[in-house]
C-alpha cells in the first residue's frame, strides 16, 4: 500500500507528499490503518444520522395520544397544544390515538420509535402508575423515555350518577356503606389515575366498590352517564359539561385545595375523607436518546403556546392549570412520581398483574 515518505518534509521525488513507489509496511500497521479508516467512516455515518436540532422540525411531527379521541383529557390537551406547536414551528403535528392497556400500548410505540424528535408522547400521571400495575411492561419507564416538558396539571373530582341519593360526601359514604360491593366505579383502564383514585377512596373511606376498567376516559364517562357505573373520579376536563346538563353530579374536589372553577365545592379532605389528595399532571415525552436540544425546543415552544390567550382560556374552562418545566426539572419530578405511586400502590393493596 502507499505510505507517505518518512521525515518532516516530503522528498523531491514525492508528488504532494505521497511517494511514487510502494512501501510495504507490516501487517499489523495495515490492520490498524484499516480500523482507523473504518472508525472514521462509522463516525461520519453516525454524524449524518443524528438529527439536526437547529433544523428541527423539517417535516411533520407525530403526537401519540395513548387514549381514545374525544373526552380523554390527554386528547383534548394534546390537540390544543399540538395546534399551537404546528403554527409556531411551521410543521404539521399529526395526532395519533393508540388506546389500550391504560396507556401502555401507545407508550410502547413511542419507546420503540426513532429518537429524532418526530414521535412524541403526551401522557399523564398514569404513566408513573403503570409500573405498579403491570408486572411486565414492554418498556422501562425511566430508561426508554426522554422527558421533554410538563404541560399542565389539574385537580381530580368525585363524580356520581344522578341516581345516587347523595348531595355531599358524607351522604355518599353512608350510602356506599349501606350497599357493600354493590356499587361500581370506573376508570380508563387498569393503572390509570382514576383507578388508583377509586382504590384510595375505598381504602380511606372504608367502603366497598367494584372496579370496572374501560379503554380510556371517554368510554368510562359514557358508562357513568348510562348508569353502568355509579362513581368516577377524574379531572373536570370532560365532565363539567355533563354536570351542567344534569347528567352527573360532582360532590367534591379530590385535591387539598378547592378549585377556582367551582370555589364552593369542598375537598374530600374537608368533607369527610381526611388526607385524601389526588392530582393529575400532563407532559410530553420522547424516545430515550432524543437530543436534549430537541427536548428543550419542545419545552420552549410549549411554554410559548401556554401564553396564548385562547389556550389559557380553554385550559381554565376545563379546570386545568398551565405549567411548562424544562427537561431536567421534569426528569426529577418524573422520578419522584414513580416512587410516590410505588408507595401508594403498596398502601392500598394494588399488586402488579
Amino acid at each position: 500500500m502507499m505510505e507517505q515518505c518518512p521525515g518532516r518534509t516530503a522528498p523531491a521525488h514525492c508528488n504532494g507528499g505521497a511517494c511514487g513507489k510502494t512501501i510495504f509496511v507490516p501487517g499489523k500497521t495495515v490492520l490498524l490503518l484499516l480500523l482507523l479508516m473504518s472508525d472514521a467512516r462509522s463516525a461520519s455515518n453516525v454524524a449524518q444520522s443524528m438529527p439536526d436540532a437547529g433544523a428541527y422540525p423539517s417535516h411533520p411531527i407525530r403526537l401519540l395520544v395513548p387514549f381514545p379521541p374525544g373526552a380523554s383529557p390527554n386528547d383534548i390537551i394534546g390537540r390544543l397544544i399540538g395546534r399551537q406547536l404546528a403554527d409556531s414551528m411551521g410543521q404539521q403535528v399529526v395526532v395519533d390515538n393508540r388506546a389500550g392497556a391504560g396507556g401502555t400500548i401507545g407508550a410502547d410505540i413511542v419507546a420503540k420509535s426513532n429518537a429524532d424528535g418526530y414521535t412524541i408522547l403526551i401522557t399523564s400521571t398514569t404513566f408513573t402508575i403503570s409500573p405498579n400495575v403491570y408486572r411486565q411492561l414492554p418498556y422501562d419507564s425511566q430508561r426508554d423515555f426522554q422527558p421533554m416538558t410538563t404541560i399542565a396539571s389539574a385537580p381530580m373530582m368525585l363524580f356520581v350518577h344522578p341516581s345516587v341519593p347523595a348531595s355531599n360526601v358524607k351522604e355518599f359514604i353512608a350510602y356506599a356503606r349501606s350497599k357493600p360491593g354493590q356499587m361500581n366505579f370506573g376508570s380508563g383502564g387498569n393503572g390509570t389515575v382514576p383507578h388508583f383514585a377509586g382504590e384510595m377512596l375505598k381504602s380511606m373511606a372504608g367502603i366497598q366498590m367494584n372496579h370496572i376498567p374501560y379503554k380510556g376516559g371517554a368510554p368510562a364517562i359514557t358508562a357513568l352517564l348510562g348508569g353502568e357505573i355509579t362513581v368516577y373520579i377524574d379531572t373536570p376536563t370532560a365532565m363539567l359539561q355533563f354536570v351542567q346538563q344534569g347528567k352527573a353530579k360532582v360532590l367534591a374536589v379530590a385535591g387539598k385545595q378547592r378549585s377556582a372553577l367551582l370555589p364552593d365545592l369542598p375537598t374530600l379532605d374537608e368533607a369527610g375523607v381526611p388526607g385524601y389528595e389526588m392530582q393529575v399532571w400532563y407532559g410530553f415525552f420522547a424516545p430515550a436518546k432524543t437530543p436534549l436540544a430537541i427536548a428543550r425546543k419542545i419545552y420552549g415552544e410549549t411554554q410559548k403556546a401556554l401564553e396564548v390567550a385562547e389556550v389559557k382560556s380553554r385550559l381554565a374552562a376545563i379546570g386545568t392549570q398551565p405549567g411548562a418545566s424544562p427537561p431536567d426539572e421534569f426528569q426529577r419530578m418524573f422520578r419522584a412520581e414513580l416512587e410516590k405511586w410505588r408507595k401508594l400502590a403498596r398502601e392500598v393493596g394494588i399488586k402488579p398483574e
